[in-house]
């Protein structure tokens, strides 16, 4: 098996908010891949007392444990003990039911001898390859469906769409939303290798259409995750050197991550 882990700040002056791991039980049977894209809250605070990466970094660290520790709890499961955890840790001092309390979209994955299970909440992107080269995206796509005159409004989002019924979920402080992810589990045999993509790293296929899912993974196998990253990046500065404002860009760059785990 081989990992390839590449993740950079969207704005060196910030920290970057995306947390990635692949965890490896000491059985050396199978392993787990975790991928989280902090929000960025709106200025005005989130009544919170800690960053985001604070966030992502519990969380993800919850998640890097338990998906290897405990290989017979479903990953939806996982990820509801992973935010369960998190909340505990900060619920005494600070308000979880803000609509903007830290929180991150999720991609796992974890494989076995026998099956590959992944699961995938709001718009992080997971990649996976079966061995005759076919690339099938996992995404939910229930952010992407929204109405985008919406999505200008924090008020809007905040108020009738983020982790609610009839809009979109991320992994912030209530367990439920495990289970509005996207899950599902394949034989091993069908997965040759697997990517999970933060959506500042899928610019390059969803935003600025250089290609399509298996363009990006070919483009990741063959020249690498920073080349990926790069190529965003040199895209954005063109956009910005042009004047142009791409529809649905809330930041100039944001910050990308990509893993990819030959199995």
């Amino acid at each position: 098996m081989r990992t390839e882990l590449v993740s950079e700040a969207g704005d060196r002056a910030r920290p970057n908010e995306d947390f990635a791991s692949v965890g490896l039980p000491a059985s050396g049977q199978g392993g787990s891949l975790v991928l989280l894209d902090g929000v960025t809250p709106p200025p005005g605070g989130a009544g919170c007392l800690h960053s985001v990466p604070w966030f992502t970094a519990r969380l993800g660290g919850a998640l890097t444990e338990l998906t290897v520790s405990l290989p017979d709890v479903p990953l939806a499961e996982a990820l509801a003990l992973a935010i369960a955890r998190t909340a505990e840790a900060h619920g005494d001092t600070c308000d979880l039911s803000h609509p903007r309390t830290p929180q991150a979209t999720v991609a796992l994955a974890r494989w076995s001898p026998r099956s590959v299970e992944y699961l995938v909440l709001c718009d992080a992107t997971l990649l996976l390859t079966a061995p005759d080269g076919t690339v099938t995206p996992v995404r939910d796509d229930r952010l992407a469906r929204l109405p985008r005159a919406l999505l200008r409004s924090a008020e809007v989002v905040d108020g009738t769409l983020r982790n609610k019924e009839g809009g979109f979920f991320t992994a912030a402080a209530d367990p439920a939303v495990a289970g509005r992810a996207v899950t599902a589990s394949v034989p091993r045999a069908q997965v040759g290798s697997l990517a999970a993509l933060s959506d500042g790293a899928t610019r390059w296929t969803e935003l600025f259409q250089e290609g399509d899912w298996t363009d990006l993974f070919t483009l990741v196998r063959e020249e690498g995750a920073g080349a990926l990253v790069e190529r965003v990046r040199a895209l954005e500065r063109a956009d910005d050197d042009a004047g142009r404002a791409l529809l649905g860009r809330a930041k100039t760059h944001d910050d990308a991550t990509v893993v990819r785990v030959e199995l």
